[in-house]
């Protein structure tokens, strides 16, 4: 068997890994684009910080790990086309300029994603940055050794996450986001409201439903001006967050996508094409909850898939359970945590959906020290099925948010978990803990109903 990996971050290095595990005569090929492999972005905030510091360390592996397994590993190879027909990809060595042909008998596509650029007058500035790649964050580090005001455009994860670390780095920090809310794809607008002024708390100047229009320079001032749909900032330099786009032109019309260009695939990571698989930021995943296919590119979700596209290579071996897009911050000394869907993209989804709210300490107040924690908790009325949760507390309460996963992905009820056992010790919880308590508010509030 020859197998070809085009990409090699998450999803392609969890693909090469398992081959070699249950297969390890297989002959892999991995072209990757850049010089380097496996680049943890989520760490960037952490590198600006100087939480971490060296953005070496962000990489958990080499090429050279990966030859010894057995791979041949082609890093600064570009590949330029590929003909699923023919088994043939066409790719240029980006040190020779050399262009030539290679073939595979089963091919997977780990290509991953780009920072949406939208189509805006003066992004290509060299004072507007993007946050992605081992070479942005280093652009990233140095360009803020010298700008002291920052303008980050888009509130998601990676835009918030930024937005803190400048904060925390004595920078003036302007945050624009274009819905009424930050972090709308993750939490609804009780706990984004929590978020938003504990961001302006820390000194982050917050603009909601503003769209940014362009961006031009102010050469006489030395400044980028962000012109949005309402007003003008001014900044030393902008930054944005806009969101990510699943890199795959190089199967468009050979295999099967979504209308936003992400690869579609089966249970078993296999696409339309039998012969091609794809794992990480280039495909859909099973989104539990709603019970459809989603884009949601996670670090988490191309670890399982590349190496569940590497086990069915050979064979439909494992299926893939699909995700709950499960995920956690810190921010400024607290965690904020989510699993499922939120209450307003329930409803969205057609759902029968509400939510209840707790509020209280984590542990009995007898003891030294307590921490006030928030849970909402989503739930289908029609079935009792938990939808999703969000968490925020200065407690540590990520590790909740896998209960939740684990409650969706086997689809327990609000019943479930109002009584399931739990461990009781006043150093970590009450007796019932937290997500029994939240559990039971849903249960009270669907018995009033």
């Amino acid at each position: 068997m020859k197998v070809v990996i085009v990409g090699c971050t998450h999803a392609g290095i969890a693909a090469a890994t398992e081959i070699f595990k249950a297969h390890p005569d297989t002959e892999v090929t991995i072209y990757e684009r850049n010089d380097n492999v496996s680049f943890l972005s989520c760490g960037i905030s952490l590198y600006l910080t100087g939480q971490v510091k060296r953005l070496e360390d962000m990489f958990y592996a080499t090429p050279e790990d990966l030859a010894k397994e057995g791979a041949k590993v082609r890093i600064k190879h570009d590949v330029l086309s590929v003909d699923t027909k023919a088994h043939q990809l066409k790719v240029e060595n980006l040190d020779t300029k050399k262009v030539f042909t290679d073939t595979y008998d089963k091919l997977i596509m780990s290509t991953g994603s780009y920072v949406v650029v939208p189509p805006l007058m003066g992004i290509d500035d060299s004072r507007v940055l993007l946050c992605k790649s081992y070479d942005q964050a280093k652009q990233l580090y140095a360009s803020a050794k010298n700008h002291k005001h920052i303008t980050i455009v888009g509130a998601g994860y990676v835009g918030v996450e930024l937005a803190e670390a400048y904060a925390d780095t004595d920078h003036e920090v302007t945050l624009i986001q274009s819905h009424d809310q930050i972090l709308n794809n993750y939490v609804d607008k009780m706990l984004s409201d929590q978020v938003t002024a504990l961001l302006k708390k820390s000194g982050v100047h917050v603009y909601l439903n503003e769209r940014v229009q362009a961006f031009r320079r102010d050469e006489q001032n030395d400044k980028v001006v962000i012109e949005t749909n309402k007003t003008k900032h001014e900044a030393d330099l902008a930054i944005v967050c806009t969101g990510f786009m699943a890199n795959t032109e190089l199967l468009r019309g050979q295999v099967d996508m979504d209308r936003h260009g992400a690869i579609l695939i089966d249970d078993y990571l296999q696409t339309s094409n039998p012969d091609v698989y794809a794992a990480g930021d280039a495909c859909v995943s099973h989104f539990n909850p709603a019970h459809n296919n989603a884009y949601i590119p996670l670090a988490t979700n191309a670890v399982r898939q590349g190496a569940l596209a590497g086990k069915n290579i050979f064979g439909k071996v494992q299926k893939y359970m699909g995700t709950q897009a499960t995920s956690a911050m810190e921010l400024f000394g607290y965690t904020l945590a989510s699993s499922g869907l939120t209450l307003s993209s329930a409803k969205r989804e057609g759902f029968d959906a509400a939510s209840v709210v707790y509020k209280g300490d984590y542990r009995p107040s007898y003891m030294p020290t307590t921490d006030l924690l928030t849970i909402v908790l989503v739930y289908d009325r029609q079935n009792r099925r938990i939808l999703g949760a969000q968490l925020f507390s200065k407690h540590e309460v990520a590790q909740s948010a896998n209960t939740i996963s684990v409650c969706i992905q086997n689809k327990n009820t609000i019943d479930d978990l109002a009584f399931v056992d739990m461990l009781f010790q006043p150093h970590y919880d009450e007796p019932f803990n937290y997500l029994n308590l939240v559990a039971q508010l849903a249960v009270e509030q669907e018995r009033q109903a």
